[in-house]
């Protein structure tokens, strides 16, 4: 399935799961004839909204359609085994890929949407390949210097969403098992910065560490209960 853009005009095609890769344009020659183009579309996904520590990733993903990938789906139903083994091939074969993020300064300082779509922002300009088009899984999009459609629901939907979500989970979830080590006592490798009751419980018996997201209320009130700042646990 394509989608056929003429001038301004996008025509978006349904069923959500036959959405494209590839896009074709036409444009038109000083002579009036039409010239048809193939243009790349951008899949694009991020990962750690909801935790409380460790910075917001996104990913950008151009997959080729000559190199299908088999079994993509939303990163959150699949094992941590099965991200790995998708997220390396999407690598392998992709037209193009990139990965955007938002620090956890970002985040206290923006807010959490905001930090969201500056990463996705980051994930795209970094692209090797420009795309003509950007699916993105949620309700908003972020400025780009490309058309951009948000899909509810993409990461289940449209493949090169699946794989921009797996692509992101795999990059942040290694993250935070570094971070792990160098923050020990939170179970950041366990959570990922969720926050879990072992999460929560860390938090007030530790303090937030450097790595956590101040504008949060459970690490406001880790802060409070601790009287310090992000500075008790500074890790090494």
């Amino acid at each position: 399935m394509i989608v056929c853009v003429r001038g301004p005009t996008v025509w978006l095609p349904r069923p959500w799961q036959h959405w494209p890769t590839v896009v074709v344009t036409e444009e038109r020659r000083g002579d009036g004839g039409a010239v048809t183009l193939l243009e790349q579309v951008a899949g694009i996904d991020e990962v750690g909204r909801g935790p409380l520590a460790g910075p917001v990733i996104a990913a950008a993903v151009i997959l080729d359609p000559a190199h299908p990938v088999t079994g993509l789906a939303d990163s959150k139903v699949l094992s941590a085994r099965r991200r790995e083994q998708l997220a390396s091939a999407v690598r392998e074969t992709a037209l193009a890929w990139a990965l955007g993020r938002a620090e956890v300064a970002e985040i206290d300082d923006l807010n959490i949407l905001q930090a969201s779509l500056l990463a996705m922002q980051r994930a795209v300009a970094a692209l090797v390949v420009s795309p003509c088009l950007a699916l993105i899984d949620g309700n908003r999009c972020p400025e780009l210097p490309c058309a951009a459609v948000a899909l509810v629901g993409g990461d289940r939907r449209v493949a090169a969403i699946s794989a921009a979500s797996i692509v992101a989970k795999v990059a942040r979830d290694a993250e935070m098992e570094a971070l792990d080590v160098r923050y020990p006592g939170y179970g950041l490798a366990r959570h990922k910065g969720y926050p879990t009751v072992a999460h929560r419980a860390a938090l007030i018996r530790l303090g937030p560490s450097p790595i956590h997201r101040c504008s949060f209320a459970p690490v406001r009130a880790a802060m409070a209960a601790t009287a310090g700042g992000p500075a008790r646990h500074s890790g090494g």
